[in-house]
């Protein structure tokens, strides 16, 4: 039964009260309102439902991750939110009170017996420090306890000013507090007031200094201090450490007992003693006969967060909270055991609702700066070798290992915050936000739109209502006592922040506090109060809460598998152990009855589905059931993945055996063709426990997916700052596929879009951050790496991470083996595969596999210009235009699948593509590399033989080639190309501006002789062998239309437009012609890639994805479209395939090193002379970053040919790898040498 709350408090029992915030520079205490469980990492840190709120921890997360933190963190960047105004200077309150009482203005014996006790209040919190002793050193430290830093580093309680006099004009009018207009200072850092200063040198005596010495044993020489504000973006930190509750409960014994250590402890501690009380009012002030408060009563809940002449603008984005080794006194250590906010004074009975709240709320602010400190730990030094800030895992769980209750604290602490977001949607959806930058005040408004609009959707509904302000003060006889005496004990937590003397410890501590003030007064205060109630501080505070939290509520996921990836079992760090702790808790993540539970459950599973054997059931059981540790280990980590429980069992029991695939061992699946669709299936049956066969007739893996080069489209609403949504999406692609669109498709393909980007992600392991917007579409859509191409990285990424399967035998990859027939059985079904495999010596050998799935990936037709090829055969008028398209694309899946019955549709829908690069030293060459669409929407301008523009170079790509092929009369008049007629060239043309957008393209585009700089108008027109004044013309026209806003071919997006003075611009130009790109047209397939017959009935055991298919596109396929198209249905068939159970136990035979043996050898020099000589394909040194590397077997490798490597042979290819690769890519190799270039 909830606790009835009868609120009266004395002075001290409230000081202690308000001190609680300053946790925020302390650790998490183990006092919580609900019983202490175990804590298992992973998969679950704190799960289930939150107490006092309707939801549970996993559908916040999910939440969080599909909408609400990428939202957040975008938003936060912005100028207006990562302002904030914060006065740093304000004089700790306890201070002063403690001065009146030395001068008899306090309550006699009780003010003498509390002086020293406040004054020590003056410090701050400490972290997690021991019961103290006479000799223990109470003076108070900045970064000195920090681990590692450079003696040359800034402080970390430091924060950068930002600004100095360039404040943003909208600080002019915003309030600091309860919503009141008041007038902002400068950015400059103010000096304290006359009195602050001499109150404060009246107590220089009886305080103790404050010493920031920066961490000056760990810092560089070069570093500055880590407690002062950051100066710039390479530094800034706020809280300290924590306190542990074993030092809590050894001073709480010591109140009781009165057994001090010292005289010096016993003043620090001793707070038995009533004083005046804080808050009373015996007749509270009635709004009305029924004695209720008065509406305004929660309009000053921020009023103690106090600004004086020292107010200033902070970046908080300069200033990240991070660990600072702040330390203060040991004081803090016994605020919980004061039972601060027992509101009634009783610590026996259960707390009430109201104090659940209160207690929690600042339980989660707390636990989120712990987190903080966790993940931005050890600063950056160069010492040690670190050039960023690292985290510390063992600290995250020495933390929170044995207290998941805080995290769930957490996760109740950003519930109210978005209830209260949700409360205030009305008034912040029109919210000005006027900073003077225009563009990005735009950004801003979209951006909380977006977020408020997030509240709407089904992933977060129920975290937006999941708290219930309306309960709290219902109690009729004491709701007024304990709704001002809730106020009153907030407002003390507010002014104690002053009393932080760490900067950053401050800062973040104030910034949160108005974060949770302001939610308060938006849960509390009538509606229509609301729009003229919160300040321009208080919104930008109020939503920086809500993304810490966000942020927080991420971290205990990372750091949780941080850890995790280096520990087998749950340890804690010897400091934590020796303090007093229960050491019977550190195995309790993997002794416990969950644990137990998913062991057991993982077995019984796999012996359901017949993956094991009876007796090896039996033999787990009883491990299960002993408590092996290995085997609890693995089912903690891997009980809800099975396929991956059951490779690594053999890694815990040498008696479980291992078997790899066999001749007779009939595989799941036969996927042919190894481009993005193929893997993209191959890659799901292996991760949910099944078998494949992957054949390839290339001797490389990839097809065309590995020349993409524009990007992959997703519709992310919840990533996306431009407004895009599904609908947009799935009109654009209709719009495209026009006549022929076959909307079941086009739904399955943009619906399942953000899954299958967000699959490459985190599955695959590609870099996919850079946003663009592409021709033909409304939005910025297109996906790609920030390094590298698109289709190259993903390629090698996935078939790595396929190729980890082949140890197992779980996939056995098959190149230079040609399928010339599917085998079908009586009934008709697809049961296997003939073919042709082609032996080292040249020889031909005949395969022959069964399986009762086969998956057509084979690509598209549109290289095969032989007699009676589809391409002959539908669209004869293209026979002589080049392609894009490797020469492997000859239509060989559609022949395989009509064979066994399957339909076809869509076969004369052949995409022509508007941008081919001619290449100067090879124009005639038919294999044509393509300019995406990517080098168009950044701002490229098509220009024909006239110097003119004669398109919107943004529309379809259907589009653009008519415009390209009207250049021909008799194309004008009839539609149709002539085969005959000669194909014509363009120039693509950019300015420096447009090729920023796409600067490693241009890199890649200039280092093949594609692209050429041009500086200069005049330089341009002689490139294009045309007078100057007709080129500048059309420049100038298109520097008026941009202006305008719209061109005459309807363009309304301009990016990249060369600059005024034409003179001075640089220029990147090149030629290029229309090209095959691809086949729309394929086998008919229905929404889960089953082939369908003629009749539109599926065929039993045949499946397709990919350009193989036909129907998705109709009859134009977007740009960025086909990459979407692989993963989506190469997902869906992998996913749907069903997996066979199999009496043995499958191993990936992870090879397990160790010892000197896996020590690097030390690299030697390898002058310019040295790699020179290895300049061939059977002898390949390549110098990569200043390493030199053996690619020789790599060459024929490589998913885009032995070219790229081989013409690099001998020589620095950084520049070029650079502009095709990530760095992780060159992870699988090691170096034979350093270059030393001489």
């Amino acid at each position: 039964m909830t606790k009835h709350c009868k609120i009266k408090m004395n002075r001290h029992q409230r000081l202690i009260s308000a001190s609680l915030l300053l946790l925020l520079c302390g650790s998490i205490t183990t006092a919580d309102t609900t019983k202490a469980t175990n804590f298992f990492l992973p998969p679950n840190a704190a799960s289930g439902p939150i107490e006092d709120a309707t939801c549970d921890v996993e559908q916040i997360e999910q939440a969080n991750d599909s909408q609400l933190h990428v939202i957040l963190r975008e938003l936060m960047t912005t100028s207006f939110f990562r302002s904030f105004a914060v006065d740093l200077d304000q004089t700790c309150p306890l201070t002063q009170w403690n001065k009146q009482k030395k001068k008899g203005k306090g309550d006699g014996a009780a003010a003498e017996k509390t002086t020293d006790a406040t004054l020590s209040l003056s410090s701050s919190a400490a972290p997690f420090i021991p019961a103290p002793t006479e000799e223990h050193d109470e003076s108070e430290g900045c970064a000195g306890d920090l681990p590692d830093l450079d003696p040359d580093a800034e402080p970390a309680c430091h924060v950068d000013l930002d600004g100095g006099d360039d404040q943003p004009d909208f600080l002019s009018g915003g309030g600091f507090g309860s919503g009141a207009s008041t007038t902002l200072s400068s950015a400059t850092p103010s000096s304290p007031s006359l009195e602050s200063s001499t109150a404060d040198a009246a107590n220089e005596e009886e305080e103790e200094e404050f010493e920031c010495d920066g961490g000056k044993d760990e810092l560089d020489d070069d570093a500055e201090p880590l407690c002062s504000l950051a100066t710039d973006d390479s530094s800034s930190n706020p809280f300290g450490s924590s306190f542990e509750s074993a030092a809590l409960h050894s001073i709480s014994e010591r109140v009781v007992q009165q057994n001090w250590e010292s005289e010096s402890q016993q003043q620090t501690f001793d707070w038995n003693k009533v004083s005046d009380p804080v808050v009373h009012i015996p007749d509270a002030p009635c709004n009305d006969e029924t004695g209720n408060l008065p509406e305004t009563f929660w309009l000053d809940t921020c009023s103690k967060i106090k600004a004086g002449d020292g107010l200033r603008d902070v970046n908080l984005q300069l200033n990240p909270e991070r660990n600072t080794g702040y330390n203060g006194t040991h004081i803090w250590t016994a605020i919980y055991e004061e039972n601060c906010l027992a509101l009634d004074g009783d610590t026996s009975a259960p707390m009430c609702y109201e104090e659940r709240v209160l207690y929690r709320l600042l339980s989660g602010l707390h636990t989120s700066t712990t987190l903080s400190i966790a993940k931005n730990y050890y600063p950056p030094s160069k010492k040690k070798g670190r050039a960023n800030w690292e985290p510390n895992p063992q600290y995250f769980i020495d933390k929170f290992a044995d207290s998941p209750e805080h995290l769930r604290n957490l996760h109740f602490s950003y519930v109210v915050l978005l209830r209260a977001l949700k409360k205030a949607s009305p008034v912040l959806y029109n919210y000005e936000i006027k900073t003077g930058d225009i563009l990005d005040d735009e950004m801003a408004t979209i951006l909380m739109r977006r977020l408020l609009d997030s509240m709407i959707l089904k992933s977060c509904q129920n975290v937006f209502t999941a708290f219930d302000e309306n309960l709290m003060f219902k109690e009729q006889v004491n709701a007024i006592t304990l709704q001002e005496n809730f106020k009153g004990v907030f407002h003390n937590v507010s002014s104690i922040l002053d009393c932080v003397q760490c900067q950053q410890c401050k800062l973040h501590g104030k910034m949160a506090m108005l974060g949770y003030g302001t939610a308060l007064k938006i849960l509390f205060l009538p509606d229509d109060m609301l729009a003229t109630s919160l300040s321009r501080n208080e919104i930008v505070a109020f939503f920086n809460t809500i993304a810490k939290m966000s942020e927080s509520v991420r971290e205990v996921r990372e750091l949780t598998n941080m850890y995790w990836s280096t520990h087998t079992k749950l340890e804690k760090s010897d400091a934590v152990v020796s303090s007093g702790s229960d050491t019977r808790l550190l195995s309790t993540g993997i002794d416990g009855i969950d644990v137990l539970d998913a062991a057991v459950g993982a077995v019984s599973s796999l012996a359901n589905q017949g993956l094991i054997d009876e007796s090896t059931e039996t033999n787990l059981i009883q491990q299960a059931f002993q408590r092996n540790p290995e085997l609890m280990v693995l089912s903690k980590h891997y009980g809800s993945n099975l396929s991956k429980f059951l490779n690594f069992l053999p890694n815990i029991d040498s008696q479980i055996s291992t078997t790899g695939m066999t001749a007779n061992d009939e595989p799941d699946a036969i996927v042919i063709g190894t481009g993005l669709a193929g893997l993209s299936a191959t890659l799901n049956i292996l991760d949910r426990g099944g078998r494949v066969v992957l054949i390839e007739k290339e001797h490389r893996l990839g097809g065309n997916s590995n020349k993409a080069s524009s990007g992959i489209n997703a519709c992310c609403p919840q990533n996306s700052t431009y407004g895009d949504y599904l609908e947009s999406f799935k009109e654009d692609t209709i719009r495209s596929a026009g006549k022929s669109s076959k909307p079941h498709l086009i739904e399955t393909l943009v619906e399942n879009s953000e899954a299958a980007v967000q699959w490459l992600k985190d599955r695959v392991g590609v870099d996919l951050s850079v946003l663009a917007q592409l021709g033909g579409h409304g939005h910025k859509r297109t996906h790609r790496p920030n390094q590298g191409m698109v289709g190259a990285e993903i390629i090698y990424n996935i078939q790595r991470a396929v190729k980890t399967y082949e140890n197992s035998g779980m996939v056995k990859i098959m190149v230079d083996t040609r399928v010339t027939q599917l085998k079908r059985s009586d009934s008709g079904a697809v049961v296997g595969v003939e073919g042709v495999k082609m032996t080292k010596d040249g020889k031909n050998e005949t395969i022959s596999l069964t399986s009762p799935n086969v998956v057509l990936a084979t690509g598209g037709f549109a290289s095969d210009r032989s007699s009676g090829s589809y391409l002959d055969r539908y669209r004869p008028e293209l026979m002589r235009m080049p392609a894009t398209a490797g020469e492997f694309s000859t239509g060989d899946g559609i022949t395989l699948g009509t064979s066994a019955g399957a339909g076809i549709v869509d076969m004369d829908k052949v995409q022509v593509h508007p941008t081919g690069w001619v290449d100067p030293k090879d124009p005639s060459n038919p294999g044509k590399i393509l300019a995406g669409e990517l080098m168009r929407g950044v701002g490229g301008i098509l220009m024909n033989h006239e110097g003119e523009r004669f398109c919107n170079e943004l529309g379809t790509r259907a589009y653009v080639v008519d415009k390209m092929f009207g250049h021909d009369p008799q194309y004008a008049k009839t539609k149709t190309w002539n085969v005959d007629t000669e194909i014509p060239t363009f120039s693509l043309v950019l300015s420096a501006s447009a090729a920023e957008g796409a600067q490693k393209h241009v890199d890649h585009y200039l280092n093949k002789g594609l692209l050429t700089r041009i500086d200069g108008l005049d330089a341009l027109a002689n490139w294009m062998k045309l007078p100057v004044a007709k080129v500048k013309a059309s420049l100038l026209e298109y520097q008026r239309d941009a202006k305008k806003g719209k061109d005459a071919w309807g363009k309304v997006t301009f990016n990249g437009v060369p600059q005024k003075d034409l003179s001075s611009e640089v220029f990147y130009a090149g030629k290029i012609t229309p090209v095959l790109h691809y086949c729309m047209g394929g086998l008919t397939i229905d929404k889960d890639g089953n082939v369908l017959n003629e009749n539109n009935e599926i065929i039993p055991g045949l499946h397709a994805a990919g350009e193989v298919s036909g129907g998705v596109h109709g009859d134009n396929r977007l740009g960025g479209n086909s990459l979407l198209e692989c993963t989506v249905f190469g997902t869906i068939v992998g996913k749907k395939i069903p997996i066979r159970p199999r009496n043995s136990i499958q191993s990936n035979n992870l090879q397990q090193g160790g010892g000197a043996a896996d020590k690097p050898a030390e690299l030697r020099n390898i002058s310019t002379d040295e790699l020179q000589q290895h300049n061939t394909g059977d002898d390949c040194w390549v110098s990569i970053h200043g390493l030199v590397y053996d690619l020789t077997d790599f060459v024929d490798e490589h998913p885009a040919g032995p070219e790229s490597i081989t013409e690099l042979a001998g020589k620095d290819g950084t520049e070029e790898f650079q502009a095709v690769h990530g760095e992780n890519i060159l992870e699988d190799f090691d170096p034979i040498g350093t270059f030393v270039p001489v």
